[in-house]
């Protein structure tokens, strides 16, 4: 019987006593004592019933994190038998008897650890109305496997990363990184992580030269020969030349920021991840013969070794447009143009998250060489990205003494994922912080 049916059963109990008439003063005194001795009896019972109950909860949640570090590897009678163990561990309340525990393990739909636990509490004072003991319950749920995680990292390439050590800390840092993310994913799929090397260009893989999401209009300009001496298709056409367009095999996989060849577009594809399409010429990735092209970047992926070699490859060099990086990381998370993006199952939750490391100011885009400029279209690009919900962390290296970025600063989702470093080591400490925050578990219930 139940807690709230004893106080119901009391209840009743003493109102019959009420509506008696029949006997003497001291008789109905020794009468009513037994209910209210009962009475008092139950309000002790039913909170140490209350703190009982409250204890063995919170045992059953430590037992089911616990139980999930090693749930996917373990039998389902280790699940049983640790969960016994541990839980027992935790709970020992010398009121209680009878205390039942199980463990149970399931992979279906995500990976699931669910710890429940029965036991009788033994009463002190409602054994006078009848009622030895109380039976309590409690469940624990720990989920680790239902949520999904897609990571870009957008690391700056620029020649000063070359100083102080930082292109190597970053190296370092970013190996970690992966190492912890790949403990993280019970499955293949789990983990995604895509890679966005950046420096004033992006560089989308020259394999890709036949792909139709390349605007070459102005690569085309620039690169080729002309029978009259000129070095660009229009100068060659003032001396009444024949410009002979080089082969866009010939191309090192570059591109600039989307948008028109002289300015931005009013659409602001440059800040936005609408898909690319030959019909609307500025969505397309601009194809850019850049001397500093960086390594190629590398789409959603589980191949840890692949990226691994990626990271390790990396190589600083070029100018710094950090808006040119962060745009193609939020478009590697949704897909269109150079990257796929496999499909979300309805049966997880997934979160997005973009990494922006970098260790300068803007200094060039595809139109300007003005910082201000360049920082207006990213922080544009800072806004849009967390209003559709991803998770934006920046990180400013700051070794020569620069002040701090107030538009990586406000480009952060919030204060908690900005980081400004003063010295390379902390880029791999910082790394490690944060993908611990990403790989931990939740209590789902």
């Amino acid at each position: 019987m139940t807690r709230n049916g004893l106080l119901v059963r009391l209840h009743g109990a003493l109102r019959r006593f009420a509506r008696t008439d029949d006997g003497n003063v001291l008789a109905t005194f020794a009468i009513a004592l037994i209910p209210m001795l009962g009475a008092t009896g139950v309000a002790i019972d039913y909170s140490r019933a209350s703190a009982a109950q409250t204890a063995m909860q919170a045992a059953a949640d430590a037992t089911a994190l616990m139980i999930s570090k090693n749930a996917t590897s373990d039998t389902a009678s280790t699940v049983q038998t640790s969960a016994t163990n541990i839980f027992n561990s935790l709970f020992s309340r010398p009121d209680t008897r009878n205390v039942q525990v199980t463990g149970t393990y399931t992979s279906d739909k995500g990976s699931t650890v669910v710890v429940g636990a029965t036991a009788a509490y033994q009463t002190m004072f409602m054994g006078i109305l009848g009622f030895k003991r109380v039976p309590l319950a409690v469940s624990a749920t720990t989920s680790f496997g239902n949520s999904r995680l897609r990571v870009a990292l957008v690391l700056d390439n620029t020649g000063s990363m070359a100083d102080s050590g930082k292109i190597s800390a970053l190296k370092t840092a970013t190996n970690n990184l992966l190492t912890q993310l790949k403990n993280a994913a019970t499955t293949n799929g789990d983990v995604y992580v895509s890679i966005i090397p950046f420096v004033k260009d992006v560089n989308m893989d020259a394999s890709n030269y036949v792909a139709s999401w390349i605007d070459w209009t102005d690569w085309d300009e620039a690169n080729g020969s002309c029978s009259k001496n000129a070095s660009t298709a229009s100068s060659c056409a003032q001396k009444n030349g024949t410009w002979t367009p080089a082969n866009h095999n010939t191309w090192n996989g570059c591109v600039v920021d989307r948008g028109d060849s002289t300015q931005p577009n009013s659409a602001n594809y440059d800040t936005n991840i609408t898909a690319p399409t030959t019909t609307i010429t500025a969505t397309l990735w601009a194809a850019e013969q850049y001397a500093s092209c960086p390594h190629a970047a590398l789409g959603l992926s589980y191949d840890w070794s692949g990226m691994t070699t990626l990271v390790n490859n990396m190589t600083p060099n070029g100018t710094t447009n950090q808006a040119i990086g962060l745009a193609a990381g939020w478009m590697s998370l949704v897909g269109g143009g150079p990257f796929t993006a496999p499909a979300m199952d309805p049966n997880y939750t997934y979160q997005q998250v973009i990494i922006l490391l970098t260790d300068g100011l803007n200094t060039q885009d595809r139109w300007y060489t003005s910082q201000n400029s360049i920082d207006a279209r990213e922080s544009m690009t800072c806004a849009n990205i967390k209003a559709a919900g991803v998770v934006l962390y920046t990180i400013q290296v700051d070794t020569d003494g620069s002040p701090t970025s107030t538009l990586l600063r406000d480009c952060a989702t919030d204060s908690t994922k900005f980081f400004l470093l003063k010295s390379a080591n902390e880029i791999v400490t910082t790394f490690s912080t944060i993908a611990t925050n990403l790989s931990k578990l939740r209590i789902a219930k």
